[in-house]
């Protein structure tokens, strides 16, 4: 059988590259050495993309209704101004939201660490107290319950003590620890003008990217490309968005609701749970149980109340402010939402967590489509 020309370029190709994975398989562990070297040349861009994604929804918002063009009647000057004065205006917003939880929560949690130690002395020996009278018809227990010593200053000089001799072990190369940090300022910094750049050139740069595109691909998978691009940014664009502002909302609630009830720390627990509330599912669950503590700590019954206060507001918010504020934006169905949180927080931690319900939901919308495409041409 004689073989096209076409055909043994193909093979040619197939050999080469089956070549080159037997080479990489077997030389694993310089290859993961490489892909380690080329991450961290690459990360300090790959951070200015993330930090550009994030900033453009607070850019475009004060673009559309604050330097609409409509305002200023399309004048150049203020065209020209309307990018980095919006840009501007983003970071101002960004930065205010953490100097807001630098200077408002920083002080109460250490206020509160420092009224969490007196009430776990006084709380302590109520638990022993409270032991003791349910364990009473058992005395070996109430013996070994007596016995037991909580010496709180003794505790905290044993934590100090791990802190010295265990952590301290790990963080004691002053220079390592200052090569990491200089090289953490670094790769931010790169980042963040990387991500300025993007933003004040975003059309320029993806107009570039569009030519680069049809050059190299054929037209058809160009559009293939192009769309799935815009898909995924509008979905990773609204969840962001609406997660954000679900999270500002039942933060706030929250806030007013233990404020209304004179519940103790209502406003560290409000901005914990709006931060908690961040990540997907389980995150608001994370800030009930360290409110629960804290507030146990003060008073038992209030921290019950303040468990029967987060199932309602969690029904109130799931239930009707949620399916408003993120709806469909990801268009996700609840199963598949809780397994991409699952694996995404397997694998990833809380960015993973972040990072696969849109993900997924990109992937999930574009295989729906592929097969009702396919329904459509078999007519069923």
């Amino acid at each position: 059988m004689e073989l096209s020309r076409e055909t043994i370029r193909k093979l040619r190709w197939l050999i080469v590259f089956t070549a080159l994975v037997v080479v990489a398989f077997i030389n694993y562990r310089l290859v993961f050495q490489a892909l380690v070297f080329c991450w961290n040349i690459v990360f300090p861009f790959v951070l200015g993309g993330a930090m550009a994604f994030i900033l453009n929804a607070p850019m475009q918002f004060f673009e559309r209704n604050v330097f609409a063009r409509r305002r200023y009647g399309g004048k150049p000057w203020a065209v020209r101004a309307a990018r980095p004065c919006s840009l501007i205006l983003a970071l101002a917003a960004v930065i205010g939201v953490l100097l807001v939880v630098v200077f408002v929560v920083v002080p109460e949690l250490a206020g509160t660490f420092v009224v969490l130690g007196k009430s776990i002395q006084d709380f302590l020996p109520q638990v022993q107290a409270w032991t003791e009278q349910i364990f009473q018809d058992n005395p070996g227990i109430v013996e070994w319950i007596g016995e037991l010593d909580f010496d709180w200053d003794k505790m905290i000089q044993t934590g100090v003590g791990f802190l010295k001799n265990g952590a301290g072990n790990v963080l004691n190369s002053t220079f390592v620890v200052a090569r990491t940090v200089v090289s953490a300022l670094t790769n931010f910094f790169i980042g963040l003008v990387f991500a300025l750049y993007i933003l004040l050139q975003k059309e320029k740069l993806s107009g570039q990217v569009v030519k680069v595109l049809y050059a190299f691909l054929p037209r058809k998978t160009v559009g293939k490309v192009l769309s799935v691009c815009q898909l995924t940014g509008k979905v990773f664009r609204n969840f962001l968005t609406g997660q954000c502002v679900e999270a500002v909302i039942l933060g706030s609630m929250f806030f007013v609701a233990m404020w209304l009830f004179r519940f103790p720390y209502a406003l560290l627990v409000g901005i914990l749970i709006a931060f908690t509330a961040l990540i997907p599912i389980f995150g608001a669950f994370i800030g009930c149980v360290i409110g629960t503590f804290l507030i146990l700590m003060v008073s038992p019954v209030k921290a019950l109340l303040f468990v029967v206060l987060f199932l309602v507001l969690q029904q109130v918010e799931g239930n009707l402010i949620y399916p408003h504020v993120v709806g469909g934006s990801v268009g996700l169905p609840s199963i598949w939402v809780l397994m991409a949180v699952t694996v995404g927080g397997s694998l990833m931690g809380v960015v993973g967590m972040l990072i696969f319900i849109p993900l997924t939901s990109v992937i999930y919308t574009l295989f729906r489509e592929a097969v009702y495409d396919r329904l459509r041409k078999k007519r069923i």
